[in-house]
Protein backbone atom coordinates (compact mmCIF):
# COMPACT_ATOMS: atom_id res chain seq x y z
CA UNK A 1 0.00 0.00 0.00
CA UNK A 2 0.73 3.35 -0.65
CA UNK A 3 2.51 5.39 2.38
CA UNK A 4 -0.50 7.46 3.19
CA UNK A 5 -2.58 4.26 3.88
CA UNK A 6 -4.59 4.85 1.15
CA UNK A 7 -5.92 1.66 -0.65
CA UNK A 8 -6.77 2.91 -4.01
CA UNK A 9 -9.02 -0.11 -5.60
CA UNK A 10 -10.46 0.06 -9.60
CA UNK A 11 -13.87 0.12 -9.71
CA UNK A 12 -15.70 -1.84 -12.29
CA UNK A 13 -19.40 -0.41 -12.90
CA UNK A 14 -20.54 -3.20 -13.66
CA UNK A 15 -23.48 -5.05 -12.22
CA UNK A 16 -21.08 -7.45 -10.65
CA UNK A 17 -19.22 -4.90 -8.87
CA UNK A 18 -22.19 -3.35 -6.68
CA UNK A 19 -21.17 -4.19 -3.49
CA UNK A 20 -17.99 -2.33 -3.98
CA UNK A 21 -19.75 0.40 -4.50
CA UNK A 22 -22.13 0.16 -1.53
CA UNK A 23 -19.15 -0.87 0.96
CA UNK A 24 -17.57 2.72 -0.28
CA UNK A 25 -20.66 4.54 -0.22
CA UNK A 26 -22.50 3.54 2.97
CA UNK A 27 -18.77 4.06 4.97
CA UNK A 28 -18.04 -0.25 5.24
CA UNK A 29 -14.77 0.80 4.44
CA UNK A 30 -14.11 3.21 6.90
CA UNK A 31 -15.41 1.03 9.76
CA UNK A 32 -12.75 -1.72 9.00
CA UNK A 33 -10.06 0.87 9.42
CA UNK A 34 -9.40 1.49 5.58
CA UNK A 35 -9.14 4.54 3.85
CA UNK A 36 -10.92 3.31 0.76
CA UNK A 37 -10.19 5.71 -2.68
CA UNK A 38 -12.30 4.22 -5.43
CA UNK A 39 -10.43 4.90 -9.17
CA UNK A 40 -13.19 5.10 -11.64
CA UNK A 41 -13.19 6.17 -15.27
CA UNK A 42 -15.52 7.84 -17.58
CA UNK A 43 -18.07 6.20 -19.04
CA UNK A 44 -17.88 8.82 -21.72
CA UNK A 45 -14.06 8.51 -22.27
CA UNK A 46 -14.66 4.58 -22.59
CA UNK A 47 -14.96 3.24 -26.07
CA UNK A 48 -13.43 -0.52 -25.33
CA UNK A 49 -12.79 -1.92 -22.00
CA UNK A 50 -12.80 -0.29 -18.60
CA UNK A 51 -9.50 -1.77 -17.35
CA UNK A 52 -7.10 -0.03 -19.96
CA UNK A 53 -5.08 -2.66 -21.98
CA UNK A 54 -2.14 0.45 -22.85
CA UNK A 55 0.13 -0.05 -19.30
CA UNK A 56 -1.08 -1.28 -16.03
CA UNK A 57 -2.89 -0.57 -13.08
CA UNK A 58 -0.68 -1.67 -9.83
CA UNK A 59 2.50 0.12 -11.94
CA UNK A 60 1.64 2.72 -14.10
CA UNK A 61 -1.96 4.10 -11.71
CA UNK A 62 -0.76 3.05 -8.39
CA UNK A 63 -3.73 0.92 -7.74
CA UNK A 64 -3.44 -2.00 -4.75
CA UNK A 65 -6.60 -4.09 -5.87
CA UNK A 66 -8.70 -4.32 -9.13
CA UNK A 67 -11.21 -6.43 -10.72
CA UNK A 68 -10.93 -8.24 -14.08
CA UNK A 69 -12.67 -11.13 -15.67
CA UNK A 70 -10.81 -14.63 -14.05
CA UNK A 71 -9.21 -15.53 -17.26
CA UNK A 72 -8.13 -11.97 -17.78
CA UNK A 73 -6.63 -11.86 -14.74
CA UNK A 74 -4.47 -14.66 -15.47
CA UNK A 75 -3.22 -13.29 -18.62
CA UNK A 76 -2.88 -9.75 -16.80
CA UNK A 77 -1.02 -10.51 -14.49
CA UNK A 78 1.92 -13.11 -16.17
CA UNK A 79 2.16 -11.51 -19.46
CA UNK A 80 1.93 -7.60 -17.97
CA UNK A 81 3.41 -8.03 -14.81
CA UNK A 82 0.10 -6.15 -12.98
CA UNK A 83 -0.30 -7.49 -9.97
CA UNK A 84 -1.23 -10.95 -8.26
CA UNK A 85 -4.55 -12.45 -8.36
CA UNK A 86 -5.69 -12.85 -4.21
CA UNK A 87 -9.29 -13.61 -5.03
CA UNK A 88 -12.02 -15.21 -7.15
CA UNK A 89 -15.90 -16.18 -7.58
CA UNK A 90 -18.75 -15.60 -9.57
CA UNK A 91 -19.25 -12.31 -7.47
CA UNK A 92 -23.42 -12.83 -8.40
CA UNK A 93 -26.15 -14.78 -9.64
CA UNK A 94 -25.54 -12.61 -12.83
CA UNK A 95 -24.92 -14.76 -15.80
CA UNK A 96 -23.82 -13.54 -19.68
CA UNK A 97 -26.18 -13.79 -22.27
CA UNK A 98 -26.26 -15.07 -25.71
CA UNK A 99 -28.71 -12.56 -27.61
CA UNK A 100 -29.65 -12.79 -31.40
CA UNK A 101 -32.49 -10.99 -33.73
CA UNK A 102 -35.80 -13.52 -33.89
CA UNK A 103 -35.58 -13.24 -37.80
CA UNK A 104 -32.25 -15.30 -37.62
CA UNK A 105 -32.49 -19.20 -37.98
CA UNK A 106 -30.92 -19.23 -34.64
CA UNK A 107 -32.55 -20.79 -32.11
CA UNK A 108 -29.66 -22.37 -29.29
CA UNK A 109 -26.10 -22.15 -29.38
CA UNK A 110 -25.73 -25.27 -31.64
CA UNK A 111 -26.75 -23.07 -34.42
CA UNK A 112 -23.94 -20.80 -34.12
CA UNK A 113 -21.19 -22.82 -36.02
CA UNK A 114 -19.16 -20.25 -37.77
CA UNK A 115 -21.46 -17.79 -36.82
CA UNK A 116 -19.52 -14.74 -35.60
CA UNK A 117 -20.80 -13.34 -32.20
CA UNK A 118 -20.15 -9.83 -30.75
CA UNK A 119 -17.66 -9.37 -27.65
CA UNK A 120 -15.36 -7.31 -25.81
CA UNK A 121 -11.64 -8.82 -26.63
CA UNK A 122 -9.58 -9.11 -23.18
CA UNK A 123 -12.79 -9.03 -20.97
CA UNK A 124 -14.43 -11.78 -19.61
CA UNK A 125 -17.27 -11.32 -23.03
CA UNK A 126 -14.06 -13.06 -25.11
CA UNK A 127 -12.58 -15.89 -22.74
CA UNK A 128 -16.22 -16.84 -21.30
CA UNK A 129 -18.11 -16.79 -24.48
CA UNK A 130 -15.23 -19.57 -25.81
CA UNK A 131 -15.96 -21.69 -23.08
CA UNK A 132 -19.73 -21.59 -22.65
CA UNK A 133 -19.56 -21.84 -27.16
CA UNK A 134 -17.23 -25.08 -26.94
CA UNK A 135 -19.61 -27.04 -24.85
CA UNK A 136 -21.89 -26.91 -28.07
CA UNK A 137 -19.44 -26.33 -30.98
CA UNK A 138 -16.04 -27.44 -32.52
CA UNK A 139 -13.10 -25.19 -31.63
CA UNK A 140 -12.74 -23.93 -35.43
CA UNK A 141 -16.23 -23.27 -35.38
CA UNK A 142 -16.50 -20.91 -33.10
CA UNK A 143 -16.47 -17.03 -34.46
CA UNK A 144 -15.75 -13.99 -32.21
CA UNK A 145 -15.62 -10.36 -33.66
CA UNK A 146 -14.32 -7.51 -30.93
CA UNK A 147 -16.85 -4.75 -30.78
CA UNK A 148 -16.37 -3.03 -27.35
CA UNK A 149 -18.79 -2.07 -25.43
CA UNK A 150 -22.45 -3.11 -24.36
CA UNK A 151 -24.10 -0.67 -26.53
CA UNK A 152 -21.49 -1.27 -29.51
CA UNK A 153 -22.33 -4.85 -29.64
CA UNK A 154 -26.13 -4.43 -28.72
CA UNK A 155 -26.05 -1.78 -31.94
CA UNK A 156 -24.43 -4.07 -34.07
CA UNK A 157 -26.79 -6.57 -33.66
CA UNK A 158 -29.66 -4.38 -34.26
CA UNK A 159 -28.03 -3.41 -37.59
CA UNK A 160 -27.38 -6.55 -38.52
CA UNK A 161 -23.35 -6.35 -38.43
CA UNK A 162 -23.43 -9.58 -36.48
CA UNK A 163 -25.60 -12.43 -35.66
CA UNK A 164 -25.07 -12.65 -31.78
CA UNK A 165 -24.02 -10.76 -29.30
CA UNK A 166 -22.90 -11.74 -25.53
CA UNK A 167 -24.05 -9.16 -22.56
CA UNK A 168 -24.57 -8.51 -18.76
CA UNK A 169 -27.55 -7.57 -16.62
CA UNK A 170 -28.83 -4.55 -17.19
CA UNK A 171 -27.32 -4.69 -20.98
CA UNK A 172 -29.34 -8.14 -21.35
CA UNK A 173 -32.57 -6.47 -19.81
CA UNK A 174 -32.19 -3.45 -23.05
CA UNK A 175 -31.89 -6.31 -25.21
CA UNK A 176 -34.92 -7.68 -24.93
CA UNK A 177 -36.71 -4.49 -24.65
CA UNK A 178 -35.09 -3.93 -28.03
CA UNK A 179 -37.43 -7.39 -29.26
CA UNK A 180 -33.67 -9.07 -29.40
CA UNK A 181 -34.14 -12.98 -28.58
CA UNK A 182 -31.78 -14.16 -25.86
CA UNK A 183 -31.22 -18.24 -26.75
CA UNK A 184 -28.70 -19.07 -24.04
CA UNK A 185 -27.16 -17.93 -20.46
CA UNK A 186 -23.52 -19.02 -18.80
CA UNK A 187 -21.84 -18.78 -15.90
CA UNK A 188 -19.80 -15.30 -15.33
CA UNK A 189 -16.03 -15.80 -13.17
CA UNK A 190 -14.12 -12.43 -11.68
CA UNK A 191 -11.08 -12.68 -10.20
CA UNK A 192 -9.41 -9.40 -7.89
CA UNK A 193 -5.97 -8.87 -8.26
CA UNK A 194 -3.69 -7.13 -5.99
CA UNK A 195 -0.37 -5.21 -6.06
CA UNK A 196 2.95 -6.85 -4.71
CA UNK A 197 3.44 -6.38 -0.70
CA UNK A 198 -0.33 -6.18 -0.46
CA UNK A 199 -0.91 -6.27 3.23
CA UNK A 200 -3.03 -8.95 4.37
CA UNK A 201 -4.51 -7.18 7.46
CA UNK A 202 -5.98 -4.52 5.11
CA UNK A 203 -6.98 -7.29 2.30
CA UNK A 204 -8.81 -9.16 5.38
CA UNK A 205 -10.49 -5.63 6.39
CA UNK A 206 -11.32 -5.31 3.09
CA UNK A 207 -13.56 -8.21 2.09
CA UNK A 208 -14.84 -8.26 5.74
CA UNK A 209 -16.76 -4.73 4.24
CA UNK A 210 -17.16 -5.84 0.93
CA UNK A 211 -18.88 -9.09 2.76
CA UNK A 212 -21.12 -6.51 4.74
CA UNK A 213 -22.20 -4.85 1.40
CA UNK A 214 -23.14 -8.35 0.46
CA UNK A 215 -25.38 -9.33 3.21
CA UNK A 216 -26.90 -5.79 3.14
CA UNK A 217 -27.64 -6.12 -0.66
CA UNK A 218 -29.02 -9.77 -0.39
CA UNK A 219 -31.34 -9.17 2.40
CA UNK A 220 -33.00 -5.74 0.79
CA UNK A 221 -32.15 -5.88 -2.95
CA UNK A 222 -35.35 -3.48 -4.10
CA UNK A 223 -33.18 -0.32 -1.70
CA UNK A 224 -30.24 -1.58 -4.25
CA UNK A 225 -32.37 -0.97 -7.46
CA UNK A 226 -31.09 2.61 -7.97
CA UNK A 227 -27.30 2.23 -7.77
CA UNK A 228 -27.95 -1.09 -9.67
CA UNK A 229 -29.01 0.80 -12.58
CA UNK A 230 -26.94 3.22 -12.81
CA UNK A 231 -24.59 2.03 -15.97
CA UNK A 232 -27.68 1.48 -17.72
CA UNK A 233 -28.75 5.19 -17.15
CA UNK A 234 -24.93 6.16 -18.03
CA UNK A 235 -25.18 4.34 -21.45
CA UNK A 236 -28.48 5.90 -21.76
CA UNK A 237 -26.13 9.39 -21.99
CA UNK A 238 -24.12 7.55 -24.31
CA UNK A 239 -26.28 5.83 -27.11
CA UNK A 240 -29.58 7.77 -27.07
CA UNK A 241 -30.22 5.68 -29.98
CA UNK A 242 -30.31 2.45 -28.04
CA UNK A 243 -33.50 3.58 -26.03
CA UNK A 244 -35.60 6.16 -28.36
CA UNK A 245 -38.12 3.11 -29.30
CA UNK A 246 -37.99 0.94 -26.26
CA UNK A 247 -39.95 1.51 -22.97
CA UNK A 248 -37.11 2.45 -20.37
CA UNK A 249 -39.47 2.27 -17.37
CA UNK A 250 -40.58 -1.15 -18.52
CA UNK A 251 -36.78 -2.10 -18.73
CA UNK A 252 -35.63 -0.85 -15.27
CA UNK A 253 -38.76 -2.53 -13.60
CA UNK A 254 -37.86 -5.90 -15.01
CA UNK A 255 -34.75 -6.01 -13.84
CA UNK A 256 -34.20 -7.67 -10.51
CA UNK A 257 -31.18 -6.94 -8.45
CA UNK A 258 -29.34 -10.74 -7.99
CA UNK A 259 -27.78 -12.29 -5.30
CA UNK A 260 -24.34 -11.64 -4.64
CA UNK A 261 -21.64 -13.53 -2.67
CA UNK A 262 -18.55 -13.17 -1.36
CA UNK A 263 -15.13 -13.58 -3.20
CA UNK A 264 -13.09 -16.17 -2.11
CA UNK A 265 -9.43 -16.32 -0.97
CA UNK A 266 -7.63 -17.99 -3.85
CA UNK A 267 -4.69 -20.10 -4.00
CA UNK A 268 -2.43 -22.16 -6.60
CA UNK A 269 -4.89 -25.17 -6.90
CA UNK A 270 -7.67 -23.17 -7.73
CA UNK A 271 -6.77 -21.75 -11.45
CA UNK A 272 -4.32 -24.35 -12.33
CA UNK A 273 -6.78 -26.08 -14.39
CA UNK A 274 -7.86 -22.43 -15.80
CA UNK A 275 -4.32 -21.66 -16.59
CA UNK A 276 -4.10 -25.20 -18.69
CA UNK A 277 -6.51 -24.11 -21.04
CA UNK A 278 -6.08 -20.82 -21.75
CA UNK A 279 -2.49 -22.51 -22.70
CA UNK A 280 -4.42 -25.08 -24.74
CA UNK A 281 -5.76 -22.13 -26.30
CA UNK A 282 -3.11 -20.15 -26.97
CA UNK A 283 -4.50 -17.41 -25.15
CA UNK A 284 -1.39 -16.91 -22.87
CA UNK A 285 2.44 -17.90 -22.77
CA UNK A 286 3.22 -21.57 -22.71
CA UNK A 287 5.76 -21.02 -19.97
CA UNK A 288 3.46 -19.08 -17.68
CA UNK A 289 3.53 -20.10 -14.12
CA UNK A 290 0.90 -20.68 -11.60
CA UNK A 291 2.82 -19.63 -8.70
CA UNK A 292 4.06 -16.59 -10.48
CA UNK A 293 0.90 -15.42 -10.87
CA UNK A 294 -1.12 -16.31 -7.90
CA UNK A 295 -0.55 -14.45 -4.36
CA UNK A 296 -2.57 -15.94 -1.49
CA UNK A 297 -2.55 -13.10 0.90
CA UNK A 298 -1.30 -14.09 4.45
Amino acid sequence: MPDNDTLRVFHLPFSFMLPQRVAAERGYFAEHGLDVELIERDRRRVDWKYVPGDGTLTGDQDVDLYPVCKWESLRRTWSLEDGRIVAHGAFADLPYTFHTRPETDIDGPADLANVPVAVNRRTGQEYTAIRALEEHLEPDEIELEHHGMPTNRLRALRDGTVEAVTLLDPHSALADGLGLQRIFEFENHVGIVGTDGLDGTAFEAFMDAYGRAVEEINEEPSAFRQQYLEMLEKDREVAPDLFEDVDVLAIRDSVTVPEYEVPEPVDSGDLEGHLDWMKERELIDEDAEIDTIVAPVR
